[in-house]
């Protein structure tokens, strides 16, 4: 049963705050000020331009508090054309730090990578119709917030319409750590053998959350082979948790078909659950980037969350991912293209991140 009556906001001491074009500051008694061709406090602002390698912030908050949901919703192409979902960096920096501790491209944040838009239904990512997508991890900061959208996209993005929900006056714990979220890629030059890196050079103690995972097959048979691993507090070739392949990873088996089957040809399933997901596959590019718009690897996004069972770390984490396929003679070593965002709490300060890919490197080659 909830108990409303120990909740610290009923106390008095926590306060409700939302930003978004209405109200930049998040100020109180500020919010649907501007004025409309209906008049004052009519929607009169209801989104913010982004012109091409500009930087829009979206929240500077001084602390403490936490941020409770984020919702942003941009077009998918412009007149310059497609991948602005890949194109757009989320940036999130806490108390003033100099490096951010969220680096990620848009799409790949909420689960939607490619480039291109698949709905998502689980706890803390829902992408909902038509590309209102929401974040539910909690965010606390103690004496700042600041989050950017950086723009590399090749034209201007006319309208970004978004919300920041957040509450001040929280009491944020000595020990409290703060969110953290990066992307990573691994293209058609790793070797074969080569495992993929979900995340590396994380310090500190916290807690692995998830993974979302973008895989476009660029081999024939069955991709998802691979186990994910975990490497905790000092491990070294050996991980201390791993998965029994990818699907599985994903809650998934047996390949995401209806059937383990040859003939008739099977069909895949996609699903989106609370804790994991296969929302989006196609053989096609659904961004019309090419006229060969069938001629494309398969693409697959999956994702799983450690919310219920989670993954603590005390002193170090490393994430990889190996890239193992299967046909009717057994296993084989593989090469794909891989990107993988990765959600985790530490303590701070952490490890730099690496540099961010170009546009260039982050879309197909």
């Amino acid at each position: 049963m909830l108990d409303l009556w120990n909740d610290p906001g009923l106390a008095g001491g926590v306060r409700s705050r939302s930003i978004n074009a209405e109200n930049p500051d998040g100020a109180p008694g500020s919010a649907a000020t501007a004025a409309s061709a209906l008049g004052p406090g009519r929607k009169g602002s209801a989104c913010l331009p982004l012109a091409a390698g500009q930087t829009l912030t979206l929240a500077r908050i001084d602390g403490p508090g936490v941020i409770r949901h984020i919702w942003i919703t941009v077009p998918d192409r412009t007149s310059a054309g497609p991948f602005v979902l890949r194109d757009l960096i989320l940036k999130m920096y806490w108390d003033d730090e100099e490096h951010p501790s969220v680096e990620v491209p848009l799409g790949d944040f909420f689960c939607n990578g490619f480039g291109t838009r698949a709905l998502v239904t689980s706890i803390p990512i829902v992408v909902a119709p038509t590309g209102g997508m929401n974040c539910y991890f909690t965010m606390p900061f103690r004496s700042s917030a600041r989050i950017e959208l950086v723009s590399e996209h090749a034209g201007d993005v006319a309208a970004v319409f978004y919300q920041i929900d957040y509450t001040v006056g929280d009491e944020i714990g000595g020990r409290a750590p703060y969110f953290h979220a990066q992307w990573r890629r691994s293209d058609a030059d790793t070797e074969a053998g080569e495992d993929h890196v979900i995340v590396d050079g994380i310090t500190g103690s916290g807690r692995y959350l998830g993974s979302y995972i973008a895989l476009a097959s660029l081999q024939r048979f069955w991709w998802g082979e691979g186990e994910v691993k975990f490497f905790i507090d000092g491990d070294d070739e050996h991980p201390t948790l791993c998965s029994t392949g990818l699907e599985d990873y994903a809650g998934g088996a047996w390949a995401f078909q209806d059937e383990l089957r040859n003939d008739p040809e099977p069909t895949v399933i996609n699903f989106s659950a609370p804790y994991c997901g296969y929302p989006f596959t196609s053989s096609a590019d659904r961004t019309k980037a090419s006229p060969f718009a069938t001629a494309t690897a398969p693409m697959h996004g999956l994702y799983r969350w450690h919310l219920p069972d989670p993954i603590y770390f005390a002193e170090s984490l490393r994430v990889t991912l190996q890239q193992i396929g299967a046909w009717d003679h057994g296993l084989f070593e593989r090469v794909d293209d891989i990107s993988s965002t990765a959600y985790w709490y530490q303590t701070e300060p952490h490890q730099v991140f690496p540099d961010l890919p170009g546009r260039t490197q982050r879309t197909p080659r």
